[in-house]
């Protein structure tokens, strides 16, 4: 049977951090559990429309993103994600994900 881990920030010690930097759109909230010069571990949530930047890690990401590839993360229109991320090495933002890129509808 599949199992589901589910650790609030509190446990960590600390609370979300929204928006953590300017390489994202929309409203954006990190949990980190670890953070220094090679390794990031980090819970992510996207509310509707957010995502981040173009960006590439030097040392790949447990998300299934192989080393130098150029990618972004979000969430869609009509409901929030989250992801629990490992990245190594050093990440390189690029420019913002346009709404043409993503997609976007404009009512």
């Amino acid at each position: 049977m599949p199992k589901t881990l589910i650790v609030p920030s509190s446990s960590q010690g600390s609370q979300p951090i929204l928006k953590p930097t300017t390489t994202f759109t929309g409203d954006v909230y990190l949990d980190i559990f670890h953070m220094d010069d090679t390794t990031a571990i980090n819970n992510v949530t996207f509310t509707p429309y957010a995502r981040t930047y173009w960006h590439t890690h030097e040392e790949g990401q447990f998300l299934k993103a192989p080393p130098g590839t150029t990618h972004w993360h979000g969430a869609d229109k009509g409901g929030t994600m989250t992801y629990f991320v490992v990245a190594l090495g050093k990440t390189t933002w690029h420019d913002a994900v346009t709404d043409e890129q993503y997609g976007v509808k404009k009512d």
